[in-house]
């Protein structure tokens, strides 16, 4: 028997490496037909897991609690294992340069109980070499064996969208590679176990990872486009939103909308594309242009903001600002680098006072990495200007005449009568990043509007 029949026969087993977004559905999925380790350095997540509740909120804590995903913090567990799934972050440091720590270290992990017989698949996302280059050699230093002779590797990129309950793994076609025939043949009948779409098997892992990195880097760009195009027509007063709804019905115009370009993909993996190109000796001009535009767009939502506040004759310093979502994007609790602390920080500069909505963000994430507490909706009132940041499924009931109330002084009396258009001495700002709301609904009553 070779190690795929030993996995369908519950012979041996697989390990999935780091238990976020992407490796704990992996796992799941995995847990229905072989048996599984699920591991992770984070003791607090994996007792989580062990209750049955979903920190990700990516399948839920009725999967949780039923899946017989072996979940563990004790890495000899791995020596239990021949097939591992490496599934870890690969962010970037303040300067821009891909921060391969994690993976480093999983790899040091991995290495000091991989085994003979063994297959190493990594799906972290990062530019080609990477792979071969610098986890080869950790491996082969903790654990004393031969990549080729004593254990084989390939690459098969994460393509799971956070939050996305339509396009998840089972869905998705999975890009495999490996570093020799027999060791990709292994890899794509493995992965076809829980992949219903299918597998494309890639010429070599560099292939692999070149594919995966230019997927977010050519999605990057493209918003990049809509956020320039945004900046432009609000110079010219023309609606963003009105003009990509009239061009969006010619047949090959491309769906893409203006937006903050955040969280540990899209915002990240073109700088590991054009930090390898620099290591060749080219310097880009798309992609970096591209990255430019987008890691501006939250000082210039908050430029904005206070542009309109000024209109409204409100007092800048001091003023109260809410802002309605802050992970990196909608009905996903993630807040890795999430761009609407860009705004907040730029908002804070001019010594606005920032309140946080958002029940869907993990409020211990929001607190250790930013220091962030959120706020119920219902302690919102007394604001200068609301914010619309993330268009949450839980924010859509919110109407015109909540957020005049959330505007409107405690003390005023005119909580339950409010007209959204109030008497005329004051004007309501609302700014609405993702085009929640009416534009011609909000200005007829009242509303100093503005959206990208």
């Amino acid at each position: 028997m070779d190690l795929y029949e030993k996995i369908i026969a519950r012979q041996e087993k697989i390990s999935l490496v780091g238990l976020g977004y992407v490796g704990m559905p992996i796992a799941v999925a995995f847990a229905e037909k072989a048996d599984v380790i699920g591991f992770d350095i984070n003791e607090a997540k994996i007792a989580l897991y062990k209750k049955g509740i979903d920190p990700t909120k990516e399948v839920g804590d009725g999967a949780i609690a039923k899946t017989t995903v072996d979940f563990t913090s004790d890495e000899t567990r791995l020596r239990e294992a021949k097939f591992h799934i490496v599934a870890v972050p690969t962010p970037v440091n303040a300067d821009h340069t891909p921060d391969l720590t994690p993976v480093e270290s999983a790899s040091r992990v991995l290495g000091r109980n991989l085994t003979p017989g063994s297959i190493v698949v990594y799906e972290s996302t990062v530019y080609p070499g990477v792979t071969e280059d610098i986890c080869v050699p950790i491996l082969e230093k903790e654990s004393g064996l031969k990549c080729g002779t004593d254990f084989k590797i390939g690459y098969s990129p994460e393509r799971i969208n956070p939050g996305d309950k339509t396009h998840r793994l089972e869905t998705i076609v999975k890009i495999v590679s490996g570093m020799d025939a027999q060791s990709l043949d292994m890899i794509a009948k493995v992965y076809e176990l829980v992949v219903e779409a299918g597998v494309h098997r890639a010429e070599s892992i560099k292939t692999a990872e070149a594919a995966k990195v230019i997927e977010n880097s050519q999605r990057d760009i493209n918003i990049a486009f809509m956020n320039e195009l945004s900046i432009i027509f609000d110079k010219m007063g023309i609606d963003t939103q009105s003009v990509l709804k009239a061009a969006g019905t010619k047949w090959n115009f491309l769906n893409f909308y203006p937006g903050l370009v955040g969280g540990h993909c899209i915002g990240v993996d073109p700088y590991y594309l054009t930090y390898k190109a620099e290591q060749m000796g080219y310097h880009s001009q798309i992609i970096l242009a591209g990255r430019k535009i987008n890691d501006n767009m939250g000082k210039y939502v908050a430029e904005n903001t206070v542009k309109k506040m000024i209109k409204a004759n409100k007092q800048i310093n001091g003023a109260k600002v809410a802002v309605f979502g802050f992970t990196f994007k909608e009905n996903c609790p993630d807040v890795r680098n999430t761009k609407v602390m860009d705004i907040i920080e730029e908002l804070r500069e001019w010594a606005i006072d920032v309140t946080v909505v958002d029940p869907v963000a993990d409020p211990r994430d929001m607190i250790h990495e930013y220091g962030i507490t959120p706020c119920g909706i219902d302690e919102i009132s007394g604001i200068d200007c609301v914010i619309f940041a993330v268009a949450h499924d839980v924010f859509q009931t919110i109407t015109l005449r909540d957020i005049a109330k959330m505007h409107a002084p405690v003390d005023s009396g005119i909580m339950d009568e409010v007209a959204i258009s109030l008497d005329g001495k004051r004007k309501d700002v609302l700014i609405d990043v993702k085009g929640m709301f009416s534009r011609d609904e909000a200005e007829r009553n009242g509303f100093l509007y503005w959206r990208l």
